[in-house]
């Protein structure tokens, strides 16, 4: 059987959705995976790093992390103040990023990723900061490394949109992506969608935690240019910068606008696309974040409330559509789940 260290930074809602599948599938992942899966390290921005070299149990952290208290209380544990003095003091096969996201700067979680690599060390992420900011980098590090970098949770949760693209679709040549990216805006969208005012839904929508107390992220659609940015990366192979996508949010959508498109057949969605501007594999990307009122026979114009889904062109397939969850606390550690499970099989 295979037996794999695993460290997860980041022990918020995502970190401890990982935490929680590792437990509850330990029997499933042995059985059908061939894979024993031990946790042998966890950081959070409150406690620092904490180690043990015999593994750590689960349901004491995550009753720790639910009570609030000290993850240092976990017994028999070393700690480090410093997530990176940490890792590098410390010795595990795969890390799990999942802090937050900054599309500033995408600290802490680059520094994170750049130790484990340099270590020699696989790494999943859920973070989208260092994803979109620097996946030409991180990707290239890696390479030298030899040691895998996968991102599948920081664009639609755990629902398989980069193993698709790579895995089930290779030997597609993906002309042009388009995609329903954040569920926040697809649930604003929905609603206003059935008569009702966007600062209502706006507040019903916090008040369920499908939208942060401040909704910029969201609803002026920096969070999907993120996602573009990743997808631009992993599926045409173009690094480019957040600022290259042209960016348009939701909030100066009307109710009228909508009732509109109603009339006229179609549905107003927060889409981002990315297309190549010629017809050649080298010519550089068109990429937008928009509302665009979609007509009835297309398949993204029927995902509604918080859904996510992304509709990828391609020569051989002319078109594939995936919809799913694109967020959740077990939904994105299912998305690093599947990660780690991925890179085992190399191991």
């Amino acid at each position: 059987m295979k037996k794999v260290r695993l460290s997860i930074v980041g022990f918020g809602v995502v970190g401890q959705g990982l935490a929680e599948l590792l437990h509850k599938k330990r029997e499933l992942l042995q059985r059908d995976y061939d894979l024993d899966v031990s946790l042998v390290s966890v950081a959070n921005s409150r406690h620092g790093f904490i180690y043990r070299e015999a593994g750590l149990d689960i349901p004491t952290l995550l009753e720790l992390a639910a009570q609030r208290q000290p993850l240092t209380q976990h017994p028999g544990v070393d700690h480090w103040t410093s997530v990176v003095e940490g890792l590098q003091a410390t010795q595990a096969d795969v890390l799990a990023e999942a802090t937050w996201t900054n599309l500033q700067d995408a600290e802490p979680g680059l520094s994170h990723i750049r130790t484990a690599l340099k270590k020699g060390m696989h790494v999943t992420i859920a973070n989208k900061g260092p994803a979109a900011l620097a996946a030409g980098e991180l990707l290239a590090l890696a390479q030298q490394q030899g040691v895998q970098l996968r991102m599948e949770a920081t664009v639609m949760a755990g629902t398989p949109v980069l193993s698709t693209v790579s895995e089930g679709m290779a030997g597609v040549s993906v002309q042009a992506v388009r995609g329903i990216l954040n569920g926040t805006t697809n649930y604003i969208l929905s609603a206003m969608a059935e008569g009702r005012d966007y600062a209502e839904v706006l507040a019903e929508a916090q008040a369920q935690g499908y939208a942060e107390a401040d909704p910029t992220a969201d609803v002026e659609g920096y969070d999907v240019v993120a996602k573009t940015v990743i997808l631009a990366a992993l599926v045409f192979g173009q690094f480019i910068k957040p600022e290259q996508v042209q960016r348009q949010g939701i909030t100066g959508v009307t109710l009228e606008q909508i009732q509109q498109a109603a009339r006229a057949g179609k549905r107003i969605k927060l889409i981002a696309s990315i297309s190549r501007a010629a017809d050649d594999p080298q010519a550089p990307l068109l990429a937008r974040v928009e509302p665009v009122a979609l007509p009835l026979d297309d398949a993204l114009a029927h995902v509604n409330g918080a859904m996510n889904a992304i509709t990828f062109h391609g020569d051989s397939l002319s078109a594939v559509t995936i919809s799913g969850p694109g967020a959740g606390r077990l939904q994105t550690g299912q998305g690093l789940l599947a990660d780690l499970i991925a890179i085992a099989k190399t191991l």
